[in-house]
């Protein structure tokens, strides 16, 4: 048991509308296949019994120039986070702060550029770090129907470092799991280039839909290195908010002997929406 290895990963889009409670009828339709593909991953995630759930998003805490690790005792929020009526969700989460330790202890041995961030107390139940889209969304899906809801971990890739440097710790996240004798899952949170739509706010690049291709080739090939490689001045036009966890993923992939199959690619809005699983091989 004390060599259990990081047993899953995932890609997973955290776009309000793929939760069917929140949107109306039209957008259950348009968002279906990205939600069926979440309730896939979930029951997955489901019978695998994790202790703990990692998050990797680009929506919570942003330190400019590391990766932020969550210390906090608990997490929550309530969704919609936007849309002015009454809660239709509200999530709270333990969060696994030995795993968080561990995890800054050996990044700052490996000189790896991370922080731990807490929120209001350093204890007790206002150490409370509020949840972004980002985690409320892929939760939504992945803690239901547990018999034991599982330990979260939020950490935050950093845009300004070399991109290796998420990869390395996408590693450290998978060597810290082999070592703590829990069943850990680690999901990539993303949605993906946002210029796809005119009508959007970030407006219309070609740049898009070319990041969004080499996002699913190199999901297809399993061969997340690929689109590591893109071209930066691309990957700003597409304006996307996936490369870094996707960095990190490829390291956990890389440590944990983990292989990927594609479930989904969609685009029902003016971003697009990916779906993959990520899992031991042989399993």
């Amino acid at each position: 048991m004390g060599d259990v290895p990081l047993v899953f990963a995932c890609v997973a889009p955290h776009g309000e509308p793929i939760i069917p409670a929140l949107s109306g009828l039209a957008d259950r339709r348009k968002y279906a296949v990205t939600t069926r593909a979440m309730q896939r991953l979930a029951r997955e995630i489901r019978a695998l019994r994790p202790d703990t759930i990692v998050v990797a998003t680009p929506h919570n805490v942003r330190v400019r120039g590391y990766v932020g690790v969550i210390t906090s005792a608990f997490a929550s929020g309530v969704l919609p986070m936007f849309t002015p009526g009454p809660v239709k969700a509200r999530i709270k989460v333990a969060c696994d702060r030995p795993l968080a330790d561990a995890l800054l202890d050996h990044a700052a041995r490996r000189r790896l550029p991370a922080v731990g961030v807490n929120y209001a107390t350093a204890s007790g139940k206002y150490s409370n770090m509020p949840l972004d889209w980002g985690t409320l969304v892929p939760l939504w899906f992945f803690l239901r129907g547990h018999r034991r809801i599982p330990w979260v971990l939020v950490v935050t890739p950093s845009r300004e470092i070399p991109i290796e440097q998420n990869v390395r710790f996408g590693e450290l996240i998978a060597d810290i799991a082999r070592r703590s004798r829990k069943r850990v899952v680690f999901v990539a949170s993303a949605d993906h280039a946002h210029a796809h739509r005119k009508s959007g706010p970030y407006g219309f690049h070609r740049a898009a839909a070319v990041y969004d291709a080499a996002m699913v080739s190199a999901i297809q090939r399993d061969a997340l290195a690929s689109v590591l490689r893109l071209e930066p001045s691309l990957v700003a036009a597409a304006k996307p908010d996936s490369l870094w966890q996707v960095a990190m993923l490829h390291g956990v992939a890389r440590r944990a002997g983990l292989r990927g199959e594609f479930l989904t690619y969609d685009l029902p809005a003016y971003y697009g929406m990916i779906c993959a699983a990520f899992r031991p091989q042989g399993r």
